[in-house]
């Protein structure tokens, strides 16, 4: 039986509406489940015309009202008026953003959908209403109470996963504790025992070039990393590390192992993105419901141009499917 699997609409000046629109007209995304776009009816009957799509976008008042047509978009009306305007951001932009999200996350908590997949939002759009959230992962965990969660991201070739998330460059360092990659570790195993991974191989990268050269290059590896891997070792993990990130990727690219712990964003999102910029998911690993999104921005500079490519919307509404059908 087809699960239900909503969809939040995203930064509605960015391309979340149009690669939405994009994702429904294909045929094995509607044979995968039977999505409920949380939005606004309008912005989405207009992304539809203007990527001249034959698409019908159907207001329902409540879940239970969804169809599965593969001509149709079902769409959970949230009103929240505000100036829409193209290409662009606002405070009125972000406050509709969070109702959006909320809606989803009520109807995921009550099981009246079995995960949501959640299309690109402005971190500045939620600055501006008022939010201090940096991102969905953070916001998502807090409605949810959740303390221990992660950003995973899912390819065909590479999977990562994220020790710190948001934060600047400058304050990393002091963020890599022994508890806090043990933390990373397990969740890597939950994520890759979600995707049908059992007993997984998990390698760690270390933070320092060299992966601190034995503690000539830095001290977070000797001091953090190792007493991590040693503890998760000693539970039954098949865990290795910490390797040189010069090195890791190529390893995991490779096949030599499933996942890769990342001690920061960026080190983990270059290796990625070069390889599935376009097809990559990012799945939140840690929630009590499943969430999946593209691995992609707002992409303000070619939204509502019927430019933008909806593979990985494709993929993460797909993923969202696979794993609900699995649990």
């Amino acid at each position: 039986m087809k699960k239900k699997i909503a969809i939040t609409m995203g930064e509605p000046g960015g391309i979340g509406p149009e690669v939405i629109a994009k994702a429904l007209a294909h045929k094995t995304v509607k044979r995968s489940c039977i999505p409920v776009v949380i939005g606004d009816s309008g912005i989405l009957r207009d992304a539809v015309r203007r990527s001249s799509l034959k698409l019908h976008v159907k207001t329902v008042q409540g879940i239970d009202e969804s169809i599965s047509d593969v001509n149709v978009i079902n769409v959970l009306e949230i009103k929240s008026p505000f100036q829409f305007k193209m290409n662009s951001l606002s405070k009125g932009a972000g406050r509709a953003v969070v109702r959006y999200i909320k809606k989803a996350v009520e109807l995921a908590l009550n099981r009246d959908v079995e995960g949501i997949v959640t299309a690109p939002i402005s971190k500045k759009s939620l600055s501006m209403a008022g939010f201090l959230w940096p991102g969905h992962t953070e916001l998502l965990a807090d409605l949810t109470g959740i303390k221990e969660f992660s950003m995973m991201f899912v390819s065909r070739k590479l999977m990562i996963i994220l020790c710190t998330i948001h934060i600047p460059l400058k304050d990393v360092p002091k963020k890599i504790t022994k508890a806090g990659v043990v933390k990373t570790i397990r969740l890597a195993v939950k994520g890759a025992e979600l995707l049908g991974i059992q007993n997984p191989g998990i390698a760690v990268a270390g933070l320092n070039p060299h992966a601190g050269e034995s503690g000539v290059m830095g001290r977070e590896e000797g001091r953090s990393i190792v007493p991590a891997v040693d503890a998760c070792k000693k539970t039954g993990i098949r865990v290795s590390g910490p390797y040189p990130p010069d090195v890791v990727f190529h390893k995991a690219y490779k096949g030599e192992f499933d996942i890769v712990v990342c001690m920061y964003h960026d080190q983990g999102m270059i290796p990625f993105k070069m390889l599935a910029f376009d097809s990559g998911v990012n799945m939140t690993v840690g929630l009590p419901f499943i969430r999946t999104s593209p691995d992609h921005g707002t992409a303000f500079d070619i939204a509502w141009q019927n430019r933008a490519d909806p593979t990985s919307m494709i993929e993460a509404i797909k993923l969202a499917a696979k794993i609900s059908h699995r649990k």
